[in-house]
């Protein structure tokens, strides 16, 4: 048991935690002085379906601009398809409303990409880590500093952190902010948005092991966003690949690595050269 407890975990039984069907997403793009007349759209995930069992990691990956980032907030219903379903432990994300869905964004959460961007230079550790938990007003203010201590400590951080600034720490140190701030409504579900790419490689390499020692301590299931290839079959069961919008394989993660069944595929595979069937 790891010093900040063991969190409930329950599911429905042959029900994934999660279930996304026919998901369809597209932005303008082009548009000028001459209006909304001259914007294409693009299409940015098209008739994406996948689940996710409860306590796995499924790994997308995907070149840049492939619809990664997109797809993973469809999940997490911050960005509306234009189509589709997703289902969270047998629950209707996108039919949710006021206080269901309140309920269901404390079990769904997300990592983001800049450790730098992402945290608010205004706000304390304390007020960043804190700030889910405020939203839902859950907690008194020492319950919540508490907490955050514990959230801190579960990431690596020293208490000491939490009356400092992010611009204090490095990338590194403000992307286990990052997860901890993640980690403070007891989530079962999270979405890890690229956490490593705009880190040095050695840093990432920490978080990576931490976000798998967090899986362990507080049950957690992931869908881990990577173009790393390597990274992802490190971290995933299971592991989608995405191509141009679309979802182009799926399955087990020896499979994939070892005899994957798309072109696509194979050749995100020759361009990592210790992942090549062949080599190995």
């Amino acid at each position: 048991m790891s010093r900040c407890g063991v969190w409930a975990f329950v599911t429905i039984i042959g029900v994934p935690l999660v279930h996304a069907e026919h998901l369809v997403k597209s932005f303008s793009s082009g548009g000028s002085a001459l209006g909304a007349a001259s914007a294409t759209r693009v299409r940015a995930v098209n008739d994406v379906s996948l689940t996710i069992e409860a306590g796995e990691t499924l790994g997308l990956v995907g070149e840049s601009g492939s619809g990664k980032s997109t797809l993973g907030r469809m999940l997490l219903r911050l960005i509306e398809p234009d189509s589709g379903a997703v289902r969270f432990d047998g629950h209707d994300v996108l039919a949710a409303r006021g206080s269901e869905m309140r309920r269901l964004r404390r079990d769904m959460q997300i990592i983001f990409q800049d450790p730098y961007g992402s945290l608010d230079p205004r706000m304390t550790i304390e007020q960043i880590v804190c700030e889910p938990v405020v939203i839902h007003g859950s907690e008194s203010r020492s319950g919540r500093r508490k907490r955050a201590a514990e959230m801190l400590r579960a990431v690596g951080l020293d208490e000491s952190a939490l009356g400092r600034y992010p611009h204090e720490f490095s990338g590194g140190q403000r992307q286990r902010v990052g997860i901890a701030r993640a980690l403070m409504l007891k989530p079962r579900f999270i979405v890890t948005d690229e956490p490593v790419s705009a880190l040095d490689v050695s840093v990432g390499a920490q978080i990576v092991n931490l976000l798998r020692q967090l899986q362990k301590d507080f049950q957690l299931t992931y869908l881990f966003i990577s173009h790393s290839l390597p990274v992802v079959r490190y971290l995933a069961t299971r592991i989608a690949v995405m191509k141009a919008s679309e979802l182009v394989e799926i399955g087990d993660t020896e499979q994939i690595t070892s005899a994957p069944r798309h072109e696509y595929t194979r050749t995100l595979l020759a361009a990592t050269p210790e992942l090549q069937p062949a080599a190995r």
